[in-house]
């Protein structure tokens, strides 16, 4: 027996009101894997797994309320949700070829990390990110 309380953050959760038009955008535009789709409680989840194994899992919770995963960081909306990517770049410009709205492309520091905000087809704010720490 070890003695340690956690091990990872297991998943996030992103509320939705159209879990169907949801699982559609973030498999056909982000190119995630369902892995499960179910209900609990009466509320339907879906799951999302990333293409990497021990990687966190991403839930849809479909809901009848109006609620963005976001919160204020001094006065502006920022995401819970940061998702890595191997090429930022890439990943910018493919989600923009997309329809997808996304924000400017931000480089920190003499390049060491980069990251761009972007909306799912819900108004959940996400986002991308790359680091030389990943």
């Amino acid at each position: 027996m070890n003695n340690i309380l956690f091990s990872r953050v297991g998943y996030v959760y992103l509320p939705v009101v159209d879990i169907d038009k949801s699982i559609e955008w973030y498999r056909d535009i982000l190119g995630l894997e369902l892995k499960s789709k179910f209900n609990d409680r009466g509320t339907n989840i879906a799951v999302f797994h990333f293409r990497e194994l021990n990687k966190v899992a991403l839930l849809l919770v479909e809901t009848t309320d109006s609620l963005k995963a976001e919160y204020l960081r001094n006065g502006k909306p920022f995401p819970v949700v940061a998702i890595n990517c191997p090429d930022i770049e890439y990943t910018y410009n493919t989600l923009k070829s997309k329809g997808v709205e996304v924000g400017e492309l931000i480089t920190l520091g003499k390049g060491e990390a980069k990251y761009f905000y972007f909306k799912d087809i819900e108004g959940n704010r996400l986002e991308a990110a790359w680091s030389i720490w990943d």
